[in-house]
C-alpha cells in the first residue's frame, strides 16, 4: 500500500467524514439538533461524493476499500450510541446494529487469518442496511428540529427497516463466510487426462 494513496481525493474526503463525527456529537449533546443535522448530511455527501471520485478520477485504492466502510461504521455507530444515550433510538436498534457490526469484523478476522481472505464488499443487504441506518439517523434528527407527524412516522418506518436488514444481512452475511471457507478449502479439481 503506497502512501500516495492516503493524499487521493477519495481517501481525503473519506477522512474527512471521519472528523465530522466529533462535532456531530458535540452538537448533540449541546442540543443544536440543525447544526448536527446538517453535519450528519454533509457527512452522508461526502460518503456518495468520495466513491463517485474515485471511479471518476481512477483513483481506487485498497486504502479506500477498507477506509470508506471503516469511516461509514465509525460514522453510523457513533450516532446509534449517542442517539440511543439521549433516548432518542431505543436501545434494541443500538444493540442489534452494534452486536451485527462487531461479528462481521470477528468473522472477517477469522477469514483472514484462517484462509487468508480479503474480499470484503458488502452485499446488495449490508447496502441496504447502510441505506436504512442513514436515513433512520436523518429522520431521528430532522424529528428534533421538525417535530411534524410525517417525520416521525417515517424516522419509526427506517428504524423498522433498520431492525428487519440488520437480521437479514448478519444471517446473509453468515451464509458468505460459510462458502467462502468451503471455496478456500476445496481442492481445484483436476483436468481430465
Amino acid at each position: 500500500m503506497k502512501l500516495s494513496s492516503f493524499f487521493t481525493a477519495p481517501n481525503q474526503l473519506t477522512l474527512l467524514r471521519m472528523v465530522f463525527v466529533p462535532f456531530i456529537v458535540i452538537n448533540l449533546v449541546a442540543g443544536h439538533y440543525t447544526w448536527a443535522l446538517t453535519l450528519f448530511v454533509l457527512a452522508g455527501l461526502s460518503d456518495g461524493l468520495d466513491g463517485l471520485l474515485a471511479r471518476t478520477l481512477k483513483q481506487q485504492t485498497m486504502l479506500g476499500q477498507y477506509l470508506d466502510p471503516i469511516a461509514d461504521k465509525f460514522l453510523l455507530s457513533t450516532m446509534f450510541l449517542v442517539l440511543s444515550i439521549l433516548h432518542m433510538i431505543p436501545w434494541k436498534f443500538t444493540v442489534l446494529v452494534f452486536s451485527r457490526d462487531i461479528g462481521i469484523v470477528v468473522a472477517s478476522a477469522i477469514l483472514y487469518a484462517i484462509a487468508g481472505l480479503r474480499d470484503f464488499r458488502p452485499s446488495i443487504f449490508g447496502k441496504a442496511n447502510t441505506f436504512s441506518q442513514v436515513a433512520a439517523v436523518f429522520f431521528v434528527l430532522l424529528l428534533q428540529v421538525e417535530p411534524v407527524r410525517w417525520i416521525a412516522i417515517a424516522r419509526l418506518t427506517f428504524l423498522r427497516a433498520t431492525f428487519a436488514f440488520t437480521i437479514v444481512s448478519g444471517v446473509h452475511y453468515v451464509f458468505l463466510v460459510g462458502q467462502r471457507l468451503h471455496a478456500a478449502h476445496v481442492p481445484p479439481s483436476r483436468p481430465p487426462s
